[in-house]
């Protein structure tokens, strides 16, 4: 299983401003789209209604001046209408309103009357008289398209407005954010970045620069407490270490010296390297520096196999290096011991019997060993810090190794990963690439 930061799915969003200036447009289009919808709905309804009201009473109208005027002569002549009175059973009656009852009806002329247009018929019987007003109103059709176009019109032109309005809104309120922003990532590596909030108003924005400003003190007053833990850290110990160092040379230089002696001595002297190299790698992990140098992965592997060697005492497991007799790689050695120290003591540590095989191929170096292997559980948080394997019974360790082999590699861009082998056991793989 390839060990690598897991980083939850970033739901895509617009811009804040592209939001504001959208808010706007759609804000204006819609009521602007609302009132000439509602504006077309109204003037429909009151001016059919208005003129049905009016048909009817033109039409009574017409009916008593006719009662009142029967000679021929007397005209009743209002304006954009037609009037006909016909006697029931005349047969001047056109044939499509004959049977119509009282009331108001839409029609239209029929083409072979040599004229084509939609009008309002009103219709009206009074004893053996019917009277019949016909109303045209292509004229008021033609005012309502004229209506209909200045109200897309106004459509447009508010939806324009509105979109300048949030264009200009949106330049106003991310301003100060864009500027935020910008000294935000002004500050760079500055062990003591600028303050932010006298630069703003006491609004949102400038609380939010308030809070960074805390954020930046407390963060770095951290750093600086860190870096100088580390350094303290790494000389007070590597003072020591230099004195048990040099003891233990004194010492091993001994010719009557046991050869059991012999032996712890360089138990000690292989624990005083790999804790200098430990704290070399950690001083490094803490800076976030990538030192440089050209270590030989084979020797260091063979170095590491010896040590493991001499800490196995009585258990029945050999460790054995294969493959490239060389292989140079770009980092300092104190680094690819801990990266690879950790993969190769682990293998030793969880195996009870049989083999540890470190094989180096191309750019990557394997760790298998014929140990209790993985579960699931164990390859899905194997490289958690603090975590130990379901396998670790009552193994000594913080569960921090592997923890530090992933910081590692992180570091120097290399990939670290441990799966089951198929027969038995695991094989971790170190690639420096």
């Amino acid at each position: 299983m390839a060990r690598s930061t897991s980083v939850a799915p970033r739901r895509y969003r617009r811009r804040l401003r592209s939001r504001i200036i959208l808010s706007f447009l759609l804000l204006g289009f819609g009521l602007t789209a609302i009132f000439a919808v509602s504006t077309m709905v109204l003037r429909a309804r009151i001016e059919t209604q208005l003129v049905e009201e009016w048909l009817e009473d033109e039409t009574r109208n017409f009916l008593d001046f006719k009662r009142e005027h029967p000679e021929p002569e007397a005209l009743y002549s209002p304006e954009l209408i037609e009037l006909y009175i016909f006697r029931r059973d005349s047969p001047n009656i056109n044939p499509a309103w004959r049977g119509l009852q009282d009331g108001v009806y839409d029609t239209a002329d029929s083409p072979d009357e040599g004229r084509e247009g939609r009008y309002k018929l009103s219709v009206l019987h009074d004893g053996e008289w019917v009277a019949f007003i016909k109303y045209n109103y292509a004229r008021q059709a033609l005012d309502q398209q004229q209506l209909l176009v200045m109200l897309g019109a106004s459509v447009v032109l508010l939806t324009l407005l509105a979109w300048l309005i949030g264009l200009w809104s949106a330049g106003r309120v991310m301003s100060p954010v864009a500027d935020l922003a910008r000294r935000v990532l002004a500050f760079g590596g500055r062990e003591q970045p600028e303050k932010l909030s006298p630069h703003f108003a006491e609004d949102e924005v400038g609380q939010l620069a308030a809070a960074l400003d805390d954020y930046a003190e407390r963060l770095t007053e951290r750093v600086t407490r860190d870096r100088e833990f580390n350094a303290d850290v790494s000389h007070e110990l590597r003072t020591p270490l230099a004195v048990i160092r040099g003891a233990i040379e004194l010492l091993l230089a001994s010719p009557d010296l046991p050869d059991k002696m012999r032996q712890r001595l360089e138990r000690i002297e292989r624990a005083e390297q790999q804790c200098t190299h430990l704290i070399a790698a950690l001083l490094m992990l803490s800076r976030g520096e990538r030192g440089t140098g050209a270590t030989d992965a084979r020797a260091v592997a063979e170095q590491l196999a010896e040590s493991n060697r001499a800490q196995l005492g009585r258990k029945p497991v050999s460790i054995t290096v294969e493959g490239q007799t060389e292989h140079a790689v770009d980092a300092p050695e104190a680094v690819v011991q801990v990266a690879l120290g950790n993969l190769i003591g682990n293998a030793c540590k969880y195996t009870a019997e049989g083999s540890v095989v470190v094989r180096l191929e191309g750019d990557c170096v394997h760790v298998e060993d014929t140990g209790p292997g993985l579960s699931e559980e164990d390859a899905a948080h194997l490289f958690d810090r603090g975590y130990r394997g379901s396998a670790s019974g009552g193994t000594k360790g913080g569960g921090i190794g592997l923890s530090i082999v992933t910081r590692l590699c992180e570091l120097y861009g290399w990939t670290v990963s441990i799966a089951p082998r198929p027969e038995r056991g695991a094989v971790a793989t170190l690639c420096f690439r």
